[in-house]
């Protein structure tokens, strides 16, 4: 293993375990999901820069405009429960309740 390839799935994993054990806010469960994305785009940019093929080109760029859309949705999601509830805290959030 290369060490850029160490690099970005240790990226990867730091945003895995950090989304698995750190969740006591919505908004750092989001920030962990957009490392993981993020560490996604570069991995897959540099794969397509190592193989020097123009058939996946156009995976990083998808993948970009799809994490872009799952950030403006947490968002809004972040903003409607701040609202609702007083607080981003994920455990004074009850799914039966609403």
């Amino acid at each position: 293993m290369t060490p850029v390839h160490f690099a970005f799935s240790s990226a990867f994993l730091l945003g895995l375990s950090g989304l698995a054990f750190h969740r006591t806010h919505l908004l750092s469960a989001l920030l962990c999901v957009e490392g993981m994305m993020l560490s996604l785009f570069i991995a897959l940019s540099l794969w397509n820069l190592q193989l020097e093929s123009t058939n996946f080109s156009t995976s990083p760029m998808l993948l970009l405009a799809f994490s872009a859309c799952e950030a403006s949705a947490g968002l809004a999601l972040l903003v409607a429960t701040a609202r609702t509830h007083g607080s981003d805290r994920l455990q004074s959030l009850n799914l039966l309740q609403c």
